[in-house]
């Protein structure tokens, strides 16, 4: 018979088989599961603290990981940053006192190619290209140039499958060289609650994605060349709800060679302020616009519903066709549409599928162009193209003389909410809730 502390004594083989499995484990590099590498176990999300705990917002987000919160604190950072690990959240404590300035010497200020990354609460000012960039492209060069364009004629969308997955909100970005906001060659995103202002080119951009499943809503662009730019971005594209006033050019919806997935189509704009588009106080785009509230160039089978578009002293709604791509299918209904120096314009040879029903009193060139241009109707040839008055466009100012922009709403707890990564955006988009703005 044994004695109790002989039966406790462990045996050799009792201990050798743990170790043995313990070193095997280490030289292999696995985890508990079997081929789970060590970059792939689970990770409790954690906060990383700007300058706490690091000097630069690019150290934090250098060693941030997939779910983490990068915070940083108010002041003001002289760098370029970019977020090239998925699902991670880049946020100001506070919208206005946490700035990004590119000192008009850096290229974009924020770049995000991580799918499901955020950037919030926050302000980015003085890039010499974008202050925030979504994008697919992983080229450092092709995002110096604008991540679109002439640079490269047009994107290689196999080598640069698009970004799945970014948000951008309550964000400030002014004062730039070409835009605001920019999602190029990126989907299932959203942009909210987010001011532009000040950009020689665009507030907010959308550009080459299809389908693009991506929401612009309650966002403020004023005293850009151009407010809201959408090039090439086609099906799920919800532009809602947006305050669009004050630029030389409101919204354009375009077909464009100079990017893949031509032509555009299918995008919904719904429930915006279109309005004052004459501007004399902000930068002239190469184009040189001015006074237009909508210009649709190229694109078809968009809906515009319940938007608001008046004061814009050379046209409200313009449609033309541009760079080879007719404009078509595109159905205008149920705007107010009013105090333009034309309110509806249709500068094409024939209907195409084009309609215009219920925008209150509108005047329209052609004469008649609702009765004409019937929602269902088979394609009229017109007499003449529709016109638009001509309207002497004022010398722009430069983006590098405007001044800062008030402060914007702040996110609220941007001190203590968890992180959201860009997962699963932008959901189901219900538009009934954004009636005809009154004014």
């Amino acid at each position: 018979m044994h004695s109790l502390e002989t039966q406790r004594r462990p045996r050799c083989r009792d201990l050798l088989l743990p170790l043995l499995l313990t070193l095997l484990l280490a030289v292999s590099g696995c985890t508990a599961r079997p081929g789970i590498s060590a970059d792939e176990a689970p990770h409790h999300p954690v906060t990383l603290r700007v300058p706490q705990q690091f000097p630069t917002i690019q150290r934090a987000v250098d060693v941030a990981r997939s779910g983490d919160l990068v915070l940083v604190s108010s002041g003001v950072y002289r760098e370029s940053v970019t977020i090239s690990t998925p699902r991670v959240t880049l946020r100001g404590v506070s919208r206005s006192g946490t700035v990004i300035d590119g000192q008009f010497q850096r290229s974009n200020g924020i770049t995000v190619t991580g799918a499901g990354s955020v950037v919030e609460d926050l302000t980015v000012r003085g890039e010499l290209a974008n202050g925030v960039l979504f994008t697919g492209v992983t080229d450092a060069d092709l995002q110096t140039r604008g991540a679109g364009g002439e640079a490269y004629d047009p994107l290689d969308t196999v080598k640069f499958p698009p970004l799945q997955g970014f948000r951008a909100s309550y964000v400030t970005s002014y004062d730039n060289a070409l835009y605001g906001i920019y999602a190029f060659d990126a989907s299932q995103g959203v942009i909210e609650h987010s001011y532009a202002s000040g950009q020689a080119d665009s507030g907010i951009y959308v550009g080459q994605c299809r389908p693009c499943q991506t929401l612009v809503h309650d966002d403020t662009v004023e005293h850009n060349a151009v407010g809201v730019e959408i090039t090439n971005a086609s099906q799920g594209l919800t532009v809602l709800g947006n305050h669009i006033s004050h630029n030389r050019v409101g919204l354009t919806v375009d077909s464009n060679n100079l990017e893949a997935l031509g032509p555009q189509h299918e995008a919904l704009i719904v429930g915006n302020v279109i309005s004052d588009n004459n501007d004399a106080q902000s930068p002239e785009q190469a184009d040189g616009g001015f006074g237009i509230g909508v210009g649709v160039g190229g694109g078809t089978r968009d809906l515009f519903e319940r938007n608001l578009v008046t004061g814009n002293q050379a046209v409200g709604i313009v449609l033309s066709d541009i760079q080879g791509y007719p404009v078509g299918g595109v159905t205008v209904r149920d705007n107010r549409v009013a105090g333009n120096g034309a309110d509806l314009v249709l500068a094409t040879v024939g209907t195409r599928g084009n309609c215009f029903v219920d925008n209150g009193e509108a005047t329209t060139s052609p004469a008649h162009l609702a009765s004409l241009a019937r929602c269902g109707a088979a394609n009229q040839p017109l007499a003449a193209p529709g016109t638009v008055p001509a309207v002497q466009a004022p010398p722009g100012v430069s983006f590098e003389q405007l001044p800062a922009p008030p402060a914007q709403p702040q996110m609220p707890q941007a001190a203590t909410a968890s992180a959201r990564p860009a997962v699963g955006l932008p959901g189901r988009v219900e538009t009934d809730g954004y009636p005809l703005p009154t004014g």
